[in-house]
């Protein structure tokens, strides 16, 4: 006797809810992203075969270009402020609490500490590289040398950031991870302006830095 064949119902499944789901998801993300910001000194870095990655927060980056033109960022905006705090100590200036403010947004700088209220009370669009004269470096640990102030207390407010939420979170603040120091420079830079640079570092005894390059391609 054969079997009796049953009717196959068409199946369809209401996608409604997912088509919210992943509005709501996009919404999210969009409100929620930090848009990144145009580095104010552009250079066209050499390029290499490597493709390790630096981190993306606890991070100083020293652009060189135009010339030896000197330019510096901190990646964590806490670590900004504490650093100006810092050089304003060493360099006896006042900042109000309105510049602190505008200096924790300012992605790089590329001036000496006596233009640094100018730049600060400047517009955006008049933060161009072409007005910033860049940040004074030569071999010495002096106060003339204030890439090497800069970067000093730096990684001090860096280190001072997270041994205070280390010891907040219960952690040996000891364990903490030191500030990645890297330099990125145009492809035609002289050597001697990177020397100044690279010698600044090593006098700090930072003998272990990364340099920022673009992928060669195969």
């Amino acid at each position: 006797m054969g079997k009796a064949k049953v009717k196959r119902a068409s199946t369809s499944i209401d996608m409604t809810a997912m088509c919210d789901v992943s509005f709501l998801l996009l919404t999210f993300f969009v409100l929620t992203a930090t848009a990144r910001q145009p580095e104010t000194l552009t250079v066209d870095t050499a390029p290499s075969y490597s493709q390790a990655k630096l981190p993306d927060g606890n991070l100083a980056i020293i652009t060189v270009g135009d010339e030896g033109k000197v330019f510096f960022k901190m990646s964590d905006p806490n670590v900004r402020v504490e650093a100006l705090q810092r050089m304003a100590g060493i360099y006896g200036i006042e900042f109000t609490p309105e510049e602190y403010a505008k200096f924790k947004n300012l992605e790089d700088f590329g001036v000496s500490m006596k233009t640094m209220k100018t730049l600060l009370a400047a517009e955006s669009a008049d933060r161009t590289a072409e007005k910033q004269k860049g940040i004074p470096v030569d071999s010495t640990q002096n106060t003339s040398n204030e890439l090497f102030s800069w970067v000093k207390q730096a990684r001090l407010a860096s280190a001072k950031i997270l041994k205070d939420k280390a010891i907040e979170d219960g952690k040996d603040p000891d364990d903490i991870e030191l500030m990645t120091v890297a330099i990125k420079s145009d492809a035609d830079e002289k050597f001697p302006n990177l020397n100044l640079i690279i010698e600044t570092l090593r006098n700090q005894k930072q003998n272990k830095f990364s340099f920022v390059t673009g992928l060669k391609a195969d």
